[in-house]
């Protein structure tokens, strides 16, 4: 069962014509949602990125779209799939009509959920993509559906069995990876690519930079990355709403710790 607008339907059920923007433009914003026994983590985080990726957007904010309307639907979709634990897909895009500009700026929004299945690899290799790039500045830390670059990079892991890529953007210094921001540790030194390089403002990432400033434990760095970097790293790891912490164990030829990784998991 899915969530349309507010009614509970079958999944199975034709909801978009030809004219979606979403499908034509990649017009529309999602968040995904850990529901953990019922509780939906971060819902004030996430409720506040989404209103603020809606007006970056320009699409207008419905008076209903309150938190408490944006937990209620929550809710009431994974309950309608018996679960109570989840993973949430949470849809807005633009109403359909017009060509590159819009007709209205008016909002639909589509809410899924699915079993949630969350893994911590003890195994875990990457590599650099570098077919293409993701472009700094503000609009790519928006979490849009236009997301070529990573369904590309997916395809590329799979061809050459990794677990994951990292990308770069077009001053070739390191954003994130496919499915999450990348943190990596030197000594008692961890640094994140800064959010104008162009890395989505993950909500983990977010609770991850937190968490380390509240230990005084490690010293923490917003900053550009050179893929030179990665190799050199005690451990690198990857954030996101659902896994939380992934720790990446090779990189090419180089393997990597975890010991930190997974102190900053039990953290979280």
């Amino acid at each position: 069962m899915i969530n349309f607008n507010g009614e509970i339907i079958s999944s199975s059920k034709e909801i978009f014509n030809a004219n979606n923007r979403a499908f034509k433009y990649g017009d529309a914003l999602f968040e995904t949602i850990k529901v953990e026994n019922w509780n939906i983590q971060f819902l004030e985080d996430h409720y506040f990125r989404l209103m603020a990726s809606m007006r970056m957007l320009r699409m207008e904010i419905p008076m209903n779209f309150t938190m408490e309307f944006f937990e209620n639907e929550i809710v009431k979709t994974f309950k309608s799939n018996d679960l109570e634990s989840a993973r949430v897909r949470f849809t807005v895009f633009r109403k359909d009509g017009g060509l590159y500009a819009p007709i209205s700026n008016e909002v639909g929004f589509l809410i899924e959920a699915s079993l949630l299945k969350v893994e911590v690899k003890s195994e875990y290799e990457v590599d650099l993509f570098k077919d293409y790039f993701v472009y700094s500045g503000l609009l790519s830390t928006v979490k849009t559906t236009n997301k070529l670059t990573n369904v590309l990079a997916s395809i590329y892991a799979s061809e050459n069995n990794l677990d994951n890529c990292i990308l770069l953007n077009e001053k070739k210094q390191v954003v994130e990876a496919i499915n999450g921001n990348l943190f990596i540790v030197k000594g008692s030194t961890i640094k994140t690519p800064s959010i104008s390089d162009g890395c989505v403002k993950g909500i983990m990432r977010k609770k991850v930079i937190e968490l380390i400033l509240k230990q005084n434990k490690y010293t923490i760095e917003e900053t550009e990355i050179s893929p030179f970097e990665i190799q050199k790293a005690d451990e690198i790891f990857i954030t996101n709403a659902i896994v939380g912490i992934q720790p990446i164990t090779r990189y090419r030829k180089s393997n990597f710790k975890t010991e930190i990784a997974l102190e900053l998991l039990k953290g979280i």
